[in-house]
């Protein structure tokens, strides 16, 4: 394992370059002393050989202590739009039933320094409150929820709680008040039928038993009026 750390407040390089066998350190260079260390007995042989190898240390020291750092600061910068972004979410209030909890869902934020639950009258809440870890979506941003437990709360009383959710640098909190009129569900009710296509319905129905009822009559009608074979 190899590479190099590098703090941007302090300017501190550290750089590293270490073996490991069956799990365990093996061999790891000391650039200070431009010398390897060795934690296992076992290791001590290849140390030595190291050791003597002062052309190697000396670009261990090159690389891990100048060269490393240097690319690590320009993928920093060429990324520091991407990693220092901001994506506000969509937040939504869902429900599967209607006396199941409602859930207040935030999706497409980043980055993952984030917060959401649910108040009362401009307090926060814990009792009948359930939060959710916070994912990760396929296109790098995050998602999280909390549900409210609703069975308690009297209709009337819905509009004193609402759900924030509060993004890590963002200036204004999203706020979506618990109202039944912006609550997404996946039930419908029972379709309406017109009292016209009612009335239509049956009335179609009469008119089709009466030609029923006629037709039956007409064709008794007219096999009693046909000829038999052998009378006149």
């Amino acid at each position: 394992m190899n590479g190099c750390e590098w703090d941007d407040e302090t300017g501190e390089i550290k750089g590293f370059n270490q073996y490991g066998f069956n799990g365990e350190d093996f061999l790891a260079v000391d650039l200070n002393t431009l010398t390897w260390t060795a934690p296992k007995s076992q290791a001590v042989i290849t140390k030595r050989m190291w050791d003597a190898e002062k052309a190697r240390l000396e670009h261990n020291k090159n690389y891990y202590i100048y060269k490393c750092p240097d690319w690590l600061k320009k993928y920093v910068h060429h990324g520091r739009s991407y990693l220092q972004r901001t994506e506000s979410p969509s937040v939504s209030l869902l429900q599967k039933t209607p006396s199941s909890v409602v859930i207040c869902h935030a999706t497409g934020f980043y980055p993952d320094r984030a917060e959401i639950f649910w108040r009362k009258d401009g307090e926060e809440i814990h009792e009948g409150v359930e939060k959710g870890e916070i994912l990760m979506n396929n296109d790098g941003t995050f998602q999280m929820s909390a549900e409210l437990n609703i069975s308690s709360i009297q209709p009337a009383d819905w509009r004193r709680y609402d759900c924030v959710f509060h993004l890590s640098d963002a200036e204004d909190d999203i706020i979506v008040t618990l109202d039944k009129s912006v609550i997404r569900t996946n039930w419908a009710s029972s379709p309406k039928i017109p009292v016209a296509v009612v009335a239509g319905g049956v009335a179609a129905f009469l008119l089709l038993g009466v030609a029923v009822i006629v037709g039956v009559f007409w064709l008794r009608k007219y096999n009693g009026f046909q000829q038999v074979d052998g009378e006149e």
